[in-house]
């Protein structure tokens, strides 16, 4: 599997419209009632995880009348089927994971959720997540080369380890050089690009990225 993309089952109004998303080479996964939202829009489903405990028995027939591959669990369980699904979607060392219906609602998911891109970092998986507003990668060190894009407009950078060192921004609306941020900063929130391409870097720490809309 080249790329994989997960729907949870965060608020629909926040879930960007998948089909802009829909390429040959992306297995789509319904996690819960996310497999509601690929079957409202027309996207065949390979695999649907959860215990779906979020969807009327009349949608779960549906599902199940689908060709996908069902993996159901109790609700009872020590993971949330999005950590569930995301593990398996890892194990299939895909080139790429989206994770679409992850934010919003409940705060304490949304949370657990961001944290989820931790998982990717080993196997030095990249994960995704988007939404209608943001897009959210996780960072180790090293140089990264970003790209202007006139609809994700703002660039903030977010310590997620205790401490990151070394925070070097170039081409930006507010550069900087060898910056030490520790969590809880909002030094990196909502910066612009005034180039086509600009570079971040730093040496030490895990660092989150998010672009955002107007």
């Amino acid at each position: 599997m080249r790329n994989i993309a997960l729907v949870a089952g965060g608020p629909k109004e926040l879930i960007p419209p998948l089909n802009e998303y829909n390429q040959d080479d992306v297995t789509w996964v319904g996690i819960d009632r996310g497999a509601v939202y690929l079957m409202e829009d027309g996207i065949p489903i390979s695999y649907a995880f959860g215990d779906f405990d979020s969807i009327t028995s009349s949608e779960m027939d549906s599902i199940s009348k689908t060709k996908q591959r069902l993996k159901i669990f109790p609700p009872e369980k020590d993971q949330t089927d999005t950590e569930l699904a995301l593990e398996w979607a890892i194990e299939q060392n895909p080139t790429s994971i989206r994770i679409f219906g992850a934010t919003g609602g409940r705060i304490d998911h949304m949370l657990a959720n961001i944290q989820l891109l931790m998982k990717g970092l080993s196997k030095r998986t990249e994960i995704e997540i988007i939404d209608c507003q943001n897009q959210l990668t996780l960072h180790t060190p090293g140089t990264y080369t970003i790209k202007e894009h006139k609809e994700w407009k703002y660039i903030s950078f977010i310590p997620v380890s205790y401490e990151v060192r070394g925070i070097t921004l170039e081409n930006f609306k507010y550069p900087l050089s060898n910056c030490h941020i520790k969590i809880g900063s909002t030094l990196c929130i909502s910066n612009e690009l005034i180039y086509e391409q600009g570079t971040f870097s730093f040496y030490e720490g895990i660092l989150l990225m998010v672009r955002s809309r107007d």
